[in-house]
C-alpha cells in the first residue's frame, strides 16, 4: 500500500470541507487580532483620559500611592492567607452540610417529617438572614453564652457563621440537582433491587453532582469574597489589616491591595466555572 493510500473505512475530508475549515481558522485569527488591537487602544485611551483628568493627582495620592502599596502588601498578604485558610476549611464543611440538608428535604416517609421540616426551616432562615448578620450572631452571641465547649477563636467562629449561611444556599443547589434526575433513573434502579440509599448513592447523586458543579463553583467564588466579612468580628484577615493601615495613615491604598489579592484568586475560579458550564452545554448538545 502506498503512503498516499487510506485504510478502508477511514474518513477522508473533501476539498470543500478543508477549504471551509481554512476559512474558519482565518476568520478566527482575524477576529482575535481585531479584539486584541481594540482592547489595547481602549486601555491606552482610558489611561490617558484618567491620568489627565483634573482630580487625578488627589486620587493617585489617596488610592494609588506606590510607597503605601509596597508598605501594606506584606501585612495584607499575611491577612489574606487567613482568608484562604478560612475558605479551605469552610468549603468542605459547607458541602457536607448542604448535601445532608438536601437529602433530608428529599425524604418522603411520614415518620421522618420532623427532619424534613427542620431542614426546610434551616434553609428558609439562613437564606433569609444576611451573611454578615449570621457572622455577628455567631461571633458575638456564642461566646456571650459562656457554655462549655463553645470555641473562642474568632476565625473559627467566622467559619461557623459562613458554613451556616452558605450551607443553606448549597443545600438548595444540591436539591435542584437531585430533582433534575429523571424519575425513570430511580425506577430503573429500584427495579434492579437497589434500596433507596443505594439508589441515591450510586444512581442519583453521581448524576446530580455533575450537573451542579458550575453553580457550586459560583457559590464558592462568592464564599471566597465573603470571608472578608469575618473582619467585622475581629480576626486579622486581609480587610482588617487594610483597615488598620488605612485608618492610621489616612491612605486608602491598602484597600486596593486587598482588592487585588481577592481578584487574583476569584478570577481563575470564575473562568473555571465558565469553562465547566460551557463543557456541560456541549455534552448536552446545546
Amino acid at each position: 500500500m502506498s503512503p498516499t493510500d487510506k485504510p478502508v473505512g477511514e474518513h477522508v475530508p473533501s476539498q470543500r470541507q478543508l477549504e471551509r475549515e481554512r476559512v474558519r481558522r482565518s476568520r478566527a485569527r482575524r477576529s482575535g487580532s481585531i479584539a486584541t488591537a481594540s482592547t489595547i487602544v481602549f486601555i491606552v485611551l482610558a489611561g490617558v483620559l484618567v491620568t489627565n483628568s483634573p482630580g487625578w493627582p488627589r486620587v493617585q495620592e489617596a488610592f494609588f500611592a506606590p510607597e503605601w502599596f509596597v508598605k501594606a502588601l506584606p501585612h495584607v498578604l499575611d491577612g489574606f492567607l487567613l482568608n484562604i485558610k478560612m475558605f479551605l476549611i469552610a468549603e468542605p464543611l459547607i458541602l457536607i452540610v448542604g448535601l445532608l440538608v438536601a437529602l433530608a428535604r428529599g425524604i418522603t416517609a411520614p415518620a421522618f417529617f420532623p427532619i424534613r421540616a427542620l431542614a426546610t426551616l434551616y434553609t428558609d432562615v439562613f437564606r433569609g438572614v444576611p451573611t454578615i448578620l449570621v457572622i455577628y450572631l455567631v461571633g458575638f452571641g456564642l461566646p456571650a453564652l459562656r457554655l462549655q465547649g463553645i470555641p473562642t477563636d474568632l476565625a473559627t467562629l467566622g467559619v461557623i457563621g459562613l458554613t451556616l449561611s452558605y450551607g443553606a444556599y448549597v443545600a438548595e443547589v444540591f436539591r435542584s440537582g437531585i430533582e433534575s434526575v429523571h424519575p425513570s433513573q430511580v425506577a430503573a434502579a429500584r427495579s434492579l433491587g437497589l434500596s433507596h440509599v443505594k439508589t441515591m448513592r450510586f444512581v442519583v447523586l453521581p448524576q446530580a453532582t455533575r450537573r451542579v458543579v458550575p453553580p457550586l463553583l459560583n457559590d464558592f467564588v462568592s464564599l471566597q469574597k465573603d470571608t472578608a466579612l469575618v473582619a467585622t468580628i475581629g480576626p486579622l484577615e486581609a480587610l482588617r489589616q487594610a483597615q488598620i493601615i488605612a485608618s492610621s495613615k489616612f491612605n486608602y491604598t491598602p484597600y486596593l491591595v486587598a482588592s487585588l489579592l481577592f481578584i487574583l484568586l476569584t478570577i481563575p475560579m470564575a473562568r473555571l466555572t465558565d469553562h465547566l458550564a460551557a463543557r456541560t452545554r456541549r455534552r448536552r448538545g446545546a
